[in-house]
């Protein structure tokens, strides 16, 4: 089922942030939303995972979804090493061996032993990317997940997320449309209203 999000509004300290926005995300595609800094993307995808609600307006096809995110901000426990952040959200049948193999998949080696506060940006970024592909999920949000990454490691991530994303319902938001045409992905692009 595709999700509709029709007619949200979502204001903070009467600053109105989205104003009747609406759009739709076809299931088990990928569909990257850009727009200016500041228009509402975030905020689109805090009330997509349930965790702002909108002031007015619905969102219909996520009840009884399993939603997997990778935040601006990592969100790791810090003094955990990679294996153990992503083994925390994990099916049951993931095992460590199966969480090395992912890691090495995206370039990551340097980790072993590490609390994840150790690790560089790009690191922890692409942590967190395992840890949201490995978790059970019918929809995947991604909000910046490329960030921080130079353009050769860039590739090899995208070219990850798309081997372990087949079919599945892929929402990114991104400023780089070269990541929207390396994705293959529909693009809705958010404007503020004048």
């Amino acid at each position: 089922m595709d999700i509709k999000v029709d007619n949200i509004c979502k204001s903070f300290n009467g600053q109105q942030v989205l104003d009747k926005v609406t759009m739709s995300f076809s299931e088990g595609l990928y569909t990257c939303i850009m727009g200016a800094s500041g228009v509402g993307k975030t905020t689109l995808a805090y009330i997509l995972m349930g965790l702002l609600e909108p002031d007015s307006g619905e969102i219909t096809g996520l009840s009884d979804k399993k939603i997997s995110a990778v935040f601006q901000e990592e969100r790791l426990i810090e003094h955990w090493d990679a294996i153990k952040n992503i083994m925390l959200v994990s099916n049951k049948d993931v095992t460590k061996e199966k969480v090395e193999r992912n890691l090495s998949k995206i370039g990551l080696t340097e980790y072993e032993g590490k609390p994840v506060k150790a690790l560089s940006g790009g690191m922890r970024r692409r942590v967190a990317i395992v840890r949201a592909i490995l978790s059970e999920y019918d929809v995947l949000l991604m909000d910046e997940p490329f960030k921080g990454l130079d353009e050769e490691l860039k590739i090899q991530v995208i070219n990850y997320v798309k081997e372990n994303t087949k079919n599945k319902t892929l929402i990114i938001i991104t400023h780089d449309k070269d990541e929207v045409a390396m994705l293959q992905a529909n693009l809705i692009t958010m404007r503020t209203e004048d």
